[in-house]
């Protein structure tokens, strides 16, 4: 009886040392040792259990995402004072708070500018995310504004785009944002009121509008704008 119980007590002393251990153990590692820390040992820092935020990276952006891996990398960790890491087995980029965590904001801050950069942003436009707290991304489909296939669809992202990326500069540069046209889906970054009305152009494109109407539309927007500053 004796014996089993100074055996057992062993066992939980070994057991508490190996989780210690894991503890210590940074974002580099296995899934598993993320997952280990207790609710106590986080208190005694002061902290509430770590919070992660999983971004998923379609193919297409694992070169992007390797190049400009750093410029992603150090916001994050040296002034959001996060955990970054790209999950190589599940796809993902993961973010996870630290015992430096000031504010719980900063996770989905720094989420926000990574799904940004996913979605084809250039870091320099997604770093906007962290600094500006009133813009966002707004994404859809062609199919979301009208039922379009083959060459249909096809013409309809060419006026969008328009002829050396016209179009699209032009409603960026008038409604102040940024756009992503990643084949059928559309990406936009800025102000709520600046998305809307870039949207409200892209889908008088796809609906069919002529462009130069599509201007002219945006240039009476952009005056009586200017006349109300």
């Amino acid at each position: 009886m004796s014996s089993g119980n100074v055996n057992g007590d062993g066992g939980k002393k070994a057991a508490k040392r190996k989780n210690e251990e894991l503890n210590d153990v940074e974002m580099d590692d296995a899934d598993a040792v993320m997952k280990s820390e207790r609710p106590q040992n986080a208190a005694k820092r002061g902290k509430l259990d770590a919070e992660m935020r999983k971004i998923p990276v379609p193919s297409h952006r694992y070169g992007p995402l390797k190049e400009n891996w750093m410029k992603i990398f150090e916001p994050i960790v040296k002034f959001l004072n996060l955990q970054i890491r790209f999950n190589v087995k599940n796809k993902t980029v993961e973010i996870r708070t630290s015992a430096e965590t000031e504010d719980i904001a900063n996770l989905q801050k720094a989420a926000d500018f990574v799904k940004a950069f996913v979605c084809g942003f250039t870091v320099e436009d997604s770093l906007a995310l962290l600094r500006l707290d009133d813009l966002f991304v707004e994404s859809f489909e062609i199919q979301d504004v009208k039922s379009l296939k083959g060459d249909h669809l096809s013409r309809a992202i060419g006026r969008l785009a328009g002829k050396g990326g016209k179009t699209k500069f032009t409603i960026e540069n008038v409604t102040k944002t940024r756009i992503v046209l990643a084949d059928s889906k559309i990406h936009i970054l800025g102000s709520f009121k600046n998305i809307q009305l870039a949207r409200r152009a892209i889908c008088n494109l796809i609906l069919g509008t002529p462009p130069s109407k599509v201007y002219g539309q945006l240039r009476n927007v952009a005056v009586k704008v200017s006349e109300r500053l």
